[in-house]
């Protein structure tokens, strides 16, 4: 009934459309209606959302297409901000920027979404199993967790109280039923107060939290390059800048896939329809490693491709970190990936040309910091309201695609100001057929000290040193490069030559990895570590050999460094192959060290004897 009378209250109330240019719609007549409020336009009532107030002139951006808009069309003011629709059914949905559930939205009008096309985010028809965890008589408030709901074999949704709300039970019960059906009755100081398994919160308000703690656990990943060299901690903020073709996308979806995050939510921000359908056609066939089940179990999806209105591509990223937050609030680990706020920003630069704004650096609009810092601060580990105390994190890896590969692009910049992890992606690298192709030169962390100190503990004490002295070899490595090409490998010393091989092993035994071989793809951290301490320990022990006397001829011709380049594909259920590993190194730089000693014996030997 009250919905109704809101539908007949905005009905009368209804604006006129004056201009129309583009996704914005400007209109009058819309007197009360606030900033980021949703407004529909035209006949067939196209939704969109105010972002500018100029006396009576209300602009409008529109998410739909505006052809055949025009001046003295009606514009329907609603009441509400964009919100996105909290619930069960959210995992293994796909949605587009403005959570409009895609595969329903197909079945009403095919392929292509037709004008004026909704749907809720959420079945309202499709019946969940609520299980209450707490009993009537009991005081709950804001954020306590009442009931469960098994919504996939891997996730557990956590049905907590709205924000804001609060009071003493007085029903609750196990049965089945919908998303709009009432499961919990409380008795508060304005009255009785329904709790269904639905929740709805504004895209651009970030959901309260009770305490942040600094990021110190690592997100592991998988990818050896990241995991080792330039973590990123559960709660943080990474930025994988490239140009085209470097495997930005590649590197977000391995990501996706592998992550020991507990929910992943992929933002498919104006990226190309056919790479947003290799992710939807992979995600369910891949299994998880730790579940064994399709990774789809875990994963909400935004798709807002190229061909879609601009104005949703600027909403997505605020849709998906919204979603994020959600199940963040649940004590879940989540990882958002954001590919690639480079198209976010442009649409932004585009409705802003459109409001005739004064533009800032290169055209985009001169909040353009503000508004990457709005979406990247919404990250961390926190403490969530309610009971049980939970911890949960929120991770936002973000893609950022400037023009030509220049970094000193402003989105590039911008991002970089406000995040903690920097993986740079390097074209030469990827033309090379090195992947992932991210320069351990010009990548870093700035939670680098606190995942060593966590890895020391967790994985092994020598963690810290080993990925130092890697580190070492291979900035050594880059040094020595300029003199090889201006003279040649020959004219350096037997050491830096044998540095340069260490070196090489490191990047094409170590860094390098396949993505598409089923061993490969993914490496665990204690695997990790044994990996890189294999090769540190040829070196070491290859080094001291030369000091005492060794060929270097020798000792880069053993057999044992072919066994080392095959080590990385040993499968993780037989790590204990490095062992044997570890003694094959020492018998066959100690056999090439005996030779030479026994080379040197009979050399001075022969001496003496002609003397």
């Amino acid at each position: 009934m009250a919905e109704r009378e809101r539908e007949a209250s905005n009905e009368a109330a209804r604006g006129r459309v004056v201009r129309v240019s583009g996704p914005l719609v400007v209109a009058v007549g819309l007197e009360g209606t606030k900033m980021y409020e949703l407004v529909r336009v035209g006949e067939a009532k196209l939704f969109g959302e105010v972002i500018e107030i100029r006396g009576d002139a209300y602009s409008i951006q529109v998410y739909e297409e505006t052809e055949g808009l025009g001046p003295g069309d009606p514009a329907f003011p609603t009441g509400e901000a964009l919100s996105v629709e909290l619930g069960p059914g959210l995992i293994e949905s796909i949605y587009d920027g403005v959570q409009r559930p895609l595969e329903v939205l197909r079945g009403m009008g095919g392929d292509y979404i037709a004008r004026g096309t909704n749907a809720p985010a959420l079945d309202r028809k499709r019946q969940w199993h609520f299980q209450p965890t707490v009993k009537a008589g009991q005081e709950v408030g804001p954020g306590d967790v009442i009931g469960t709901v098994q919504e996939t074999p891997v996730v557990e949704h956590r049905i907590m109280v709205p924000p804001g709300v609060s009071g003493k039970l007085t029903a609750i019960e196990e049965r089945d039923a919908t998303v709009t059906d009432p499961v919990a009755t409380l008795s508060t100081q304005d009255g009785e107060v329904q709790i269904t398994m639905m929740q709805k919160w504004p895209v651009r308000q970030p959901r309260p939290t009770k305490e942040k703690l600094p990021p110190e656990v690592p997100l592991v990943t998988g990818q050896r390059v990241l995991d080792m060299l330039f973590p990123v901690a559960k709660g943080g903020t990474a930025c994988v800048p490239g140009p085209f073709g470097s495997g930005k996308t590649v590197v977000q979806h391995q990501l996706a896939k592998w992550s020991d995050a507990d929910i992943i939510v992929y933002v498919g921000c104006g990226e190309r329809g056919n790479e947003m359908a290799d992710v939807l056609t992979e995600l369910p066939e891949l299994h998880d490693p730790r579940s064994g089940e399709p990774l789809m179990k875990r994963t909400v999806l935004v798709a807002n491709t190229s061909n879609m209105p601009v104005p949703a591509r600027e909403a997505s990223v605020f849709t998906g970190i919204t979603m994020a937050e959600y199940f963040r609030d649940m004590g879940y680990d989540v990882a958002l990936m954001a590919d690639s706020t480079s198209r976010w920003a442009e649409a932004m630069r585009e409705v802003s040309g459109r409001l005739e704004e004064m533009p800032g650096e290169e055209g985009y609009p001169a909040y353009l910091a503000s508004r990457i810092a709005t979406f990247y601060e919404r990250v961390g580990y926190v403490v969530s309201h309610g009971q049980p105390e939970r911890h949960g994190s929120l991770t936002v890896i973000g893609a950022v695609s400037p023009p030509g590969g220049d970094l000193s692009d402003p989105v590039v910049q911008n991002t970089l100001r406000v995040v903690k992890v920097f993986w740079s992606l390097e074209d030469k690298l990827a033309a090379a057929r090195h992947f992932p192709a991210i320069s351990w030169l010009r990548s870093y962390s700035l939670y680098q000290r606190a995942v060593d100190r966590w890895a020391n503990a967790e994985v092994d004490k020598e963690w810290q040193a080993n990925r130092a002295e890697a580190m070492q070899v291979l900035q050594r490595e880059a040094e020595l490069e300029e003199l090889v090409r201006l003279v040649g490998v020959d004219a350096l010393s037997a050491s830096d030559r044998l540095l340069m091989e260490a070196a090489r092993m490191m990047r094409e035994d170590f860094l390098h990895q396949n993505a598409f071989d089923d061993v490969d793809t993914y490496t665990s951290l204690s695997k990790q570590f044994r990996l890189l301490a294999l090769l540190l320990h040829y070196y070491r022990r290859a080094r001291k050999a030369l000091e005492s006397g060794a060929e270097l001829e020798g000792l880069l011709g053993v057999p044992v460094i072919g066994a080392i380049s095959r080590a990385k594909m040993i499968p993780e259920a037989e790590t204990e192959k490095f062992d044997a590993l570890f003694k094959e190194v020492e018998d066959q730089i100690a056999g090439v060290t005996g030779t030479a000693q026994n080379n040197q014996a009979a050399e001075e030997a022969g001496v003496e004897a002609d003397t």
